[in-house]
């Protein structure tokens, strides 16, 4: 990935109040053709749920409880929060024509559509069914998912980077930076000049001075 996309994906979007999110990121060329300047879109209303109440995380997996796929269990891939929606692997899918130009007559490409937090739930790891989850706290002060029906925690999913790494299973090599060294304080505040710095460093002793001069 280009420096500059991670730069452009580091820096915060700044949307209008009455902007639709999608399935894609407000900084793309397909969001920025679904929205653009000064169309007004219809509103739509999304029930509010509050960060820390989110019980669905990606790589989760979950059960669909309505629609044509209802009964079906697989893995969360995305999680959209703007608009309550969550996307599972190979499951409420739908076909879509692209491609087509005057040389090429297009294809059909399978793409997953969203579904809805409330038509999904948990499936509790101890019997492999659905379950409503609850927030709480351990003795040792962690906040876990713990499932309503059987009581037990609902580990969090171990998600890859776009990297291929796991920060969870990942171990330090050879050449990896110690987290002792990174948070080692080494800088010293000086009011000293960077070239000031550096003849002290090297002791390199400065006589001359500066010539007085005049404004006029």
């Amino acid at each position: 990935m280009r420096l500059t996309a991670l730069l452009s994906m580091a820096v915060r979007v700044v949307v209008p109040k009455d902007y639709r999110y999608g399935t894609n990121r407000p900084w793309t060329e397909p969001a920025k053709r679904r929205n653009p300047p000064g169309k007004k879109r219809r509103k739509v209303f999304v029930e509010p749920i509050e960060p820390e109440d989110w019980t669905v995380l990606k790589g989760d997996l979950v059960e669909i409880l309505a629609g044509k796929e209802k009964g079906k269990q697989g893995k969360v891939t995305q999680v959209f929060r703007h608009r309550n929606w969550v996307i599972l692997e190979g499951l409420n899918t739908h076909f879509r024509f692209i491609g087509k130009t005057r040389d090429y007559r297009g294809t059909y490409i399978a793409s997953e559509a969203p579904l809805l937090l409330r038509d999904v739930a948990l499936i509790d790891p101890s019997d492999r069914k659905p379950t409503q989850v609850e927030w709480k706290y351990t003795e040792e002060g962690e906040r876990v998912r713990v499932s309503s029906r059987t009581g037990r925690i609902i580990p969090k999913p171990v998600v890859e980077r776009r990297d291929g790494i796991v920060p969870q299973q990942w171990k330090d090599g050879p050449k990896d930076t110690s987290p002792e060294d990174t948070l080692e304080k080494t800088y010293v505040p000086s009011l000293k000049t960077l070239e000031e710095e550096v003849m002290e460093k090297l002791g390199i002793q400065e006589d001359r001075r500066h010539r007085k001069s005049y404004w006029y």
